[in-house]
């Protein structure tokens, strides 16, 4: 178990609370997963409402997190497990807990509060330390890696796709030419190089310059996007029948767009070609939609906790009998 930085207090709300408990419907004795525990605030309400009998697995990838998490989490005994691991090997993680099927599952995407918040991990553009920006910090490549390393047309469409940044392409060049590129600070220095210091509207507000960079940096860094098709999939398979449900929190439109056409892909009956006279294919619906539209954080939590504002929250239930537990 890895310990908290000394002196680091994490701030936390869970998003949408009431909102995630109604749309997994949370029932005494049931079986739920948190896919994405974080600090565990959605775990440990999931957990009280599923009491007595009830059982909760927590998963994150993210040492501090589970740490948090599990001291959080100690009053419920072992009706409550967390697991260190990524989202997307869901399925493994249920099978070795013996924690399948299950009656719902949540994903809270994107990055936490104690990420944003915590000294030394590279996500935030408002202090200047070492461009990390991995959610597991003992694997894989460094935002910084990918700056240095990427050539200029790389950089540009990466920061292009993911965070969907107009100016990619002079900000990919500023990059280029300012590397070697070691600290946030420096980097925020050469996208205010390319686009100038001032905040640019985002949406219907107003945001820092290195916002959107940032974001698809993390998101490349982390592989959120590939991640969450994966988890997607293993979680529809995971669901026990007869109400069994899927919750997902997304916070920009990459990962809404993705989750909306996998609810809807399963929940159709037939995939043909629209202009198909006659259905040929096998595909029939096995989730329905409950949100038609994402349900977005009423406008005193966004008072409450600015960091709520740009959530979208999506659910879909399992068709079909329930299965054996």
């Amino acid at each position: 178990m890895t310990a908290v930085t000394p002196g680091y207090a994490p701030r936390h709300e869970p998003v949408m609370l009431a909102e995630v408990l109604e749309g997994l419907a949370v029932r005494p004795g049931g079986r739920y997963v948190d896919g994405t525990a974080g600090l565990g605030g959605h775990s440990a309400a999931i957990a009280q409402a599923a009491q007595p009998d009830g059982r909760l697995l927590a998963i994150d990838r993210d040492p501090r997190a589970v740490a948090l998490t599990t001291e959080r989490l100690a009053a419920f005994g072992d009706t409550a497990i967390v697991v260190r691991g990524d989202f997307e090997d869901i399925a493994t993680i249920c099978e070795s807990h013996g924690f399948q099927p299950v009656d719902g599952i949540l994903f809270d995407l994107g990055v936490s509060s104690m990420q944003l918040d915590a000294p030394g991990r590279g996500f935030s553009f408002q202090r200047d330390e070492p461009l990390d920006m991995r959610m597991d910090p003992d694997h894989g490549p460094t935002a910084a890696d990918l700056v240095n390393e990427y050539d200029e047309r790389r950089l540009a469409a990466l920061i292009y796709e993911y965070g969907e940044e107009p100016r990619s392409r002079r900000i990919a060049r500023a990059i280029v030419g300012r590397r070697p590129i070691h600290t946030t600070g420096e980097l925020v220095s050469a996208i205010e190089q390319a686009v100038g210091p001032r905040a640019h509207k985002g949406g219907r507000m107003q945001i820092h310059p290195a916002t959107l960079t940032f974001q698809a940096l993390r998101i490349a860094v982390n592989r959120e996007l590939e991640q969450l098709d994966s988890a997607l999939t293993a979680a529809h398979g995971l669901l026990d029948g007869a109400g069994a449900r899927l919750v997902v929190i997304s916070f920009h439109s990459l990962e809404d767009r993705r989750v909306k056409e996998f609810f809807r892909l399963h929940a159709r009956d037939c995939i043909c070609p629209p202009r198909q006279p006659v259905c040929t294919c096998d595909h029939r619906a096995t989730l329905r939609e409950v949100t038609r539209k994402p349900l977005r954080p009423t406008d005193a939590e966004v008072a409450r906790n600015p960091r709520a504002r740009s959530a979208r929250l999506r659910v879909a239930e399992a068709l079909g009998e329930r299965m054996a537990a």
